[in-house]
């Protein structure tokens, strides 16, 4: 197979995930960075073993060279980074959300599709090996007809009055903080679960910091610490959100929160039919729990060799080994590359077609929180 070259643009929190990620992709290189300064650019790509750094953007897509861009950087500059690339011929792989509105995503959507362009989002939670078991056993019919689907994803991290991430402006990550960062995986596994589609939602989303102190330094994601002086700011995006939902006859309760005490990253899944049900938590992701109304329950652990054939294809190592959330990536960034070398083969991974889907569903949120009432989704 040919060498597939490749940057990553962003060296915070998720850039280093996508670098450290990359690192273990058969036949791809990472061959240039890109920050916001030649400074930081150069300091990870130092620590990558990359040669080329930037702190312009604009030189990755200058570089003919460059097959495909990785896009890690915050929520406002999604949407130009990923335009400017597919306009240069190149594939693209997105952090979520897509973009900052359902137009935004919309045209990058049709531009993909225009320029035959693989493109992928990375709602890479879709890849742990007992979420693909929990799904093929409902492909197989193991649950029945699917009823209720409900769940959280609950964090810690924005509890404090003192905590402070770019997350909390919404001119940099949108109308949307706890819904768009951490709800839209939740809806997105859900989906991709089930096989069902949100229709109609009921949202009620809650400030409980109406002022935060910002550190004049700026913060880092999940770092826990403000250092220095700091500015009382006014927050208009959510701290916590709850929804309900309809799957067309099924029926479902979500929340999401940042500031749930203890929980760092509690996202959890639970569907119930009419033949038995299951929930996973990504806090314990090794285990997927099977319920039934008259035999007992079981808990199954990951163990490829006891998996389905096709959930087993996202388990590299044994029964016993654990993978986790560096795993998650490095299973779609292995499938993106697969389709990029096989412009034939089926993506087997989100699209922006699917965060497309996701900023429709935040859309139905915010104005269902607005109006205080049901509001549909569009297909």
């Amino acid at each position: 197979m040919e060498r597939i070259r490749t940057a990553v643009i962003g060296t915070g929190f998720m850039g280093r995930v996508h670098l450290e990620a990359l690192r273990r992709i058969e036949h791809v290189d990472v061959v240039e960075v890109a920050a916001t300064s030649a400074e930081k650019a150069r300091a990870a790509a130092a620590g990558y073993n990359v040669l080329n750094a930037t702190g312009d953007w604009q030189d990755v897509m200058r570089d003919p060279s460059i097959d495909a861009v990785h896009i890690a950087t915050p929520n406002d500059s999604h949407f130009p980074i990923a335009k400017a690339a597919l306009e240069a011929g190149k594939h693209v792989l997105c952090e979520k959300p897509l973009a900052m509105s359902s137009a935004q995503a919309q045209a990058l959507t049709d531009l993909a599709a225009a320029k035959k362009l693989r493109n992928a989002l990375c709602h890479n939670l879709r890849f742990y090996p007992m979420v693909q078991q929990m799904r093929a056993m409902r492909e197989a019919g193991a649950f029945g007809e699917i009823l209720v689907v409900q769940g959280t994803y609950s964090q810690d991290w924005m509890l404090y009055e003192t905590d402070w991430n770019w997350r909390v402006d919404p001119k940099v990550s949108g109308p949307s903080r706890v819904m768009a960062d951490i709800g839209s995986h939740f809806f997105d596994m859900a989906e991709h679960v089930t096989g069902l589609k949100v229709s109609a939602v009921c949202s009620d989303l809650q400030i409980f910091w109406p002022t935060r102190k910002q550190p004049k330094g700026g913060g880092e994601t999940f770092s826990g610490k403000t250092v220095g002086e700091t500015i009382d700011t006014k927050i208009v995006t959510e701290d916590f959100g709850t929804t309900l939902f309809h799957m067309g006859k099924a029926r479902g309760a979500m929340t999401a929160s940042q500031v749930s005490a203890g929980r760092k990253n509690g996202l959890v899944l639970e569907i119930y039919g009419t033949k038995g049900g299951a929930s996973w938590r990504q806090e314990a992701p090794e285990e997927l729990w099977l319920g039934h109304r008259d035999a007992p329950n079981q808990v199954l652990m990951k163990d490829p060799s006891l998996l389905d054939r096709h959930a087993a294809a996202f388990a590299d190592y044994p029964g016993g080994h654990a993978e986790g959330y560096p795993d998650t990536h490095k299973q779609l960034y292995r499938r993106f590359y697969a389709s990029i070398a096989d412009l034939s083969a089926k993506p087997d991974y989100p699209q922006f077609v699917d965060g497309l889907r996701q900023m429709k569903i935040l859309d139905a949120e915010l104005a269902s929180h607005e109006s205080r009432a049901w509001v549909d989704v569009p297909a």
